[in-house]
């Protein structure tokens, strides 16, 4: 009889170790997560038994971990912005390459103004033609590149995550408002050389008529000379003075440089659409912008204040959960104590 209620008494003390067990097991891996489960295995517990329990290494979690939180799916937003921003960099590229044309323009229009020879005159307008020219190509290339952003940020709207006034959305719309932005102030910086190379003929074409004549010509002589390149008529008497030669080379580099501030003009004013097509858009975006922008700001407010409330609400979980373990730690230890007290009379009374 005494035997059999000894048998009962050590079934009922491991039924009650494992119950405890399994209980403080489960809590301890919902509130203390990895942590929590790494803290149980240094401890070593042991069933009565004598095994060890364990868990498996690199087996994740089935219901995750709860204090790290669920893993976030990949934003479909990510992969979009990346080719999104290739294409920023290949309109930069190409935004560098107008830089550079309009640095050597720049210089060739300085190198002109102390030419005086007509062949040296027609080399630099071969050359300011060629890279008006390609100021043209690049320059139209970057804003169908740039309407083509357009276009593609429209449809980023209809995509999970990326709808208007999303991140997503303000960064597309913000980084194509500023390739618009940099194009129209560059096409402004070529309307700007125009004028200074128009300008600047103006006081070259005063000074070659006042170095052949020996007086400053009037207004009227130097827009007409401007408007036709034609010098012959107006350098008429110094030709009878000084002989037709000795003129003929001022009168030809006269011509060679009408001709070439000319074309390069209209070059470089075809280039004013895109500059007037740029600034349309920049207008009309900007305003579009502003509007998102203060929409923002005064949502940022009510997420920083969410945000406050949110990490108070973690520190106290964290505190809970801490304390949670703590007591079910201590609980732990007294079971395996009580059950060690009631087991170990037994077996040495069994032994003798």
């Amino acid at each position: 009889m005494l035997t059999s209620d000894r048998t009962e008494m050590k079934l009922w003390a491991v039924e009650l170790w494992e119950e405890v067990v399994d209980f403080g097991m489960l809590h301890l891996l919902s509130f203390g997560g990895k942590k929590a489960t790494g803290a149980m295995l240094a401890m070593g517990i042991k069933s009565y038994s004598g095994d060890s329990f364990e868990i498996p290494r690199g087996q994740p979690s089935r219901d995750g971990d709860i204090e790290l939180g669920m893993q976030a799916p990949v934003n479909v937003g990510d992969k979009a912005l990346e080719d999104f921003f290739k294409k920023v960099q290949e309109i930069e590229k190409q935004n560098e390459k107008l830089d550079k044309f309009l640095r050597k323009l720049q210089e060739a229009n300085e190198e002109s103004k102390a030419v005086t020879k007509a062949p040296e005159m027609k080399a630099i307008k071969k050359r300011m033609e060629k890279d008006v020219d390609e100021v043209g190509k690049v320059a139209r290339w970057v804003k169908s590149k740039i309407e083509e952003l357009d276009r593609e940020n429209l449809a980023s709207r209809q995509k999970p995550g990326c709808g208007k006034g999303t991140g997503v959305d303000r960064s597309r719309t913000s980084t194509t408002l500023a390739l618009k932005k940099k194009l129209k102030d560059k096409m402004a910086e070529f309307q700007t050389l125009r004028e200074n190379i128009h300008q600047e003929y103006r006081e070259v074409v005063e000074r070659r008529v006042y170095t052949v004549t020996g007086t400053k010509p009037d207004e009227e002589t130097i827009e007409r000379l401007i408007e036709t390149g034609d010098g012959e008529q107006i350098f008429q008497k110094a030709i009878q003075e000084q002989g037709r030669f000795q003129i003929m080379d001022t009168i030809a580099e006269i011509q060679e440089r009408h001709d070439a501030v000319r074309e390069v003009e209209r070059k470089l004013l075809d280039l004013q659409q895109i500059f007037l097509d740029m600034a349309v858009l920049v207008e009309a975006q900007g305003d579009l912008l502003d509007n998102i922008e203060t929409q923002v700001s005064s949502a940022v407010d009510h997420v920083q204040q969410g945000n406050t409330a949110l990490q108070r609400a973690k520190s106290l979980q964290k505190n809970s959960r801490k304390w949670m373990c703590i007591a079910i730690i201590i609980l732990l230890l007294i079971v395996a104590i009580i059950v060690v007290a009631v087991l170990k009379p037994w077996s040495n009374n069994k032994g003798a």
